[in-house]
């Protein structure tokens, strides 16, 4: 895959942590469940105490993986880490302030201690400080850029190294509607999302040559507690929901069937993408 030839990268993933599944034969499909199961995979989810990110963990739980759920509120981490225990899923809590470069790096030491070392992450924390752009402070354009951009950096520098050494991995970094359209009052958000677009470019030059792919996924109107200040009027509400070629908003469960391909095999010849799940908005 992506330079490695059809018997290595392409055709190897962890089963365990550390044992390479079968290769696939050329010219033999494999089947759809094995393309698409998780099991004996282990995923690093960020922002998934609630919203997208709790979303994107619980599907990933369902498909066999076992997560480790990070965000800043312990209490909402533990309440989502039982939801996936309900439904016979394997999840442990990693509570992190991922603005903060430090608590960062020890997140990512102590990310392998639950179940072994991750070998896929999902970046989706993210803050969005609205506010006109002539009133953000020096201290609102940092800490947004903290926690959307830096944090998906260098939360997978320090974990694809791993991932490198089997020969397997997968990045996947939540995008936004605003990293190609502008909305008011969402500056700093906006140019952190956009910059997210191109980590995930850059990401996938620098390492699907070794096995990991990386890809983002660019949700829509979501009703989340980011996009509570939207949501909560309901003339902006349908505003959005009628300049999508759907005719409504996303709802959650619609983001799980994307979340799962750029997780799994499926995806192993897809990566640099940015994969939009608005319901036609960016395409009007």
């Amino acid at each position: 895959m992506n330079g490695e030839g059809p018997s290595r990268a392409a055709n190897r993933a962890p089963s365990g942590g550390s044992e390479a599944v079968k290769p696939r034969a050329t010219g033999v499909h494999t089947r759809l469940p094995e393309l698409f199961s998780l099991d004996g995979h282990v995923a690093l989810v960020t922002g998934a105490s609630s919203g997208i990110g709790r979303a994107i963990a619980t599907t990933l739980a369902e498909a066999g993986a076992r997560v480790v759920l990070v965000a800043r509120r312990e209490a909402e981490l533990e309440d989502a880490r039982k939801a996936i225990a309900a439904i016979g899923g394997q999840a442990a809590i990693l509570p992190c302030d991922l603005g903060n470069r430090d608590a960062l790096a020890r997140c990512a030491d102590s990310a392998s201690r639950p179940f072994g070392a991750p070998d896929i992450v999902v970046n989706s924390a993210g803050i969005n400080i609205r506010k006109p752009m002539l009133e953000l402070s020096a201290d609102d354009w940092d800490r947004t850029m903290r926690v959307n951009l830096e944090a998906p950096f260098f939360l997978s520098q320090r974990l694809v190294p791993a991932m490198i050494a089997r020969g397997w991995g997968r990045i996947v970094n939540i995008a936004s509607l605003q990293s190609v359209r502008a909305f008011a009052n969402s500056g700093a958000y906006g140019a952190s999302k956009g910059g997210v677009m191109q980590l995930t470019r850059a990401q996938a030059e620098a390492w699907s040559s070794k096995g990991v792919n990386a890809n983002a996924i660019a949700p829509g109107f979501f009703a989340t507690p980011l996009t509570a200040p939207v949501a909560s009027d309901p003339a902006r509400w349908q505003a959005n929901a009628a300049k999508t070629f759907i005719g409504r908003n996303g709802e959650l469960p619609d983001l799980s069937g994307t979340a799962l391909y750029l997780a799994s095999r499926a995806s192993d010849y897809v990566t640099g993408q940015t994969i939009f799940v608005d319901g036609g908005f960016s395409a009007g």
